[in-house]
């Protein structure tokens, strides 16, 4: 069964929230740390970090009054299982336009020696 990426997908949409994956990726962090990578109020930062969570991508951990934030990179293995469906599309591509370098190589030293 597929699972449903949407919320993977919305969550990594936006360029804010890729870069708190990021760090979060380098060492678990609570909602003021993040915030002092941002300008941004902890409210708007906090809002993204919902999102993340929503999409299943970080795990967030109480400890005492604050939430400990971080990478639960698991969650990003069915995007990339999805993504890979489309490297065939890719490889053809790369071997069409590979086989027309060599091609036109081949032509080019023909042209030379004459």
């Amino acid at each position: 069964m597929t699972p449903n990426l949407q919320p993977v997908f919305r969550a990594l949409g936006d360029p804010t929230r890729r870069d708190i994956l990021r760090m979060l990726g380098q060492e678990p962090m609570t909602i003021a740390e993040v915030s002092e990578h941002f300008d941004m109020t902890r409210a708007a930062v906090k809002k993204h970090l919902v999102m993340l969570s929503d999409g299943g991508l970080i795990d967030v951990e109480p400890r005492g009054r604050e939430k400990v934030n971080s990478l639960n990179a698991a969650a990003l293995k069915p995007v990339f299982d999805w993504l890979s469906w489309f490297d065939k599309f890719w490889d053809d591509r790369l071997d069409a336009l590979k086989t027309a370098i060599e091609k036109d190589q081949t032509h080019d030293t023909g042209r030379n020696n004459d």
